[in-house]
């Protein structure tokens, strides 16, 4: 275990913190829509996909077909692809192994915080990725099972308002990423950026499944980032 990978790991405490409340509350709303603990463990094992593993435990209890299932679920992470193609080029030297290890276990919160280290480092080490990532794979798989193993005890955890739990971590995360990015970017850009991910996604959404309408005005954003870059 290196220094770097170390580091990573330390850069990742405040995600594995947050994860333990996210991972236990999903693990408890799996619980009570009768998913084991083992079949929780195998979800954030293989899937590891927050708002995707709370999205599947939807679509099990409503009964929807494995292909509506299967669709679903890769049109909730596809955005993955976008952030795990950025990732790539922090780490132009790296074996395919790495990148496919370091792709693997990307999330939206590993993501952030490789943006944060890039702001403050010029040169982001692949063993202080895969750091950030482990530890947040860890945390994540050992809260959803904790999670599981409480839920099997709690009779009804809508009322706790515990489905919620991820949608105010992303807040959480947008917030911090928000103050970082203003001080190396005009506030003007940014706005224009948010401004036009909102717009198209709310356009999108009224005609289109909300997982499109996501990677549509993702995509929206990123070419009005470019094309503000170079104007």
């Amino acid at each position: 275990m290196t220094s770097e990978f170390k580091r990573g790991m330390q850069s990742a405490l405040p995600t594995g913190l947050g994860y333990l409340g996210v991972g236990m509350a999903f693990g408890v709303i799996a619980a009570a829509a009768g998913i084991t603990v083992w079949q929780v463990l195998l979800m954030s094992l293989l899937i590891y996909a927050g708002a995707g593993q709370f999205a599947l435990v939807g679509l099990l209890v409503t009964g929807e077909p494995l292909s509506s299932i299967a669709l679903t679920i890769f049109l909730i992470n596809l955005r993955n692809f976008l952030m795990a193609l950025h990732t790539a080029t922090f780490f132009p030297n790296v074996s395919t192994g790495q990148s496919l290890v370091i792709g693997g276990l990307l999330t939206d919160e590993t993501y952030g915080v490789l943006l944060a280290e890039g702001l403050q480092q010029q040169v982001v080490s692949a063993d202080w990725m895969l750091g950030n990532n482990v530890l947040s794979y860890l945390s994540w798989t050992i809260a959803t099972v904790m999670g599981a193993l409480v839920g099997e005890r709690i009779p009804s955890p809508y009322t706790l308002g515990l489905d919620f739990a991820l949608i105010a971590m992303f807040i959480g995360i947008f917030a911090a990423q928000f103050r970082g990015l203003a001080l190396s970017v005009p506030v003007k850009k940014i706005a224009g950026i948010l401004l036009t991910v909102a717009s198209v996604f709310f356009v999108l959404a009224c005609f289109l499944p909300k997982s499109v309408a996501v990677l549509s005005a993702t995509l929206a954003g990123c070419v009005m980032g470019v094309w503000l870059d170079e104007n």
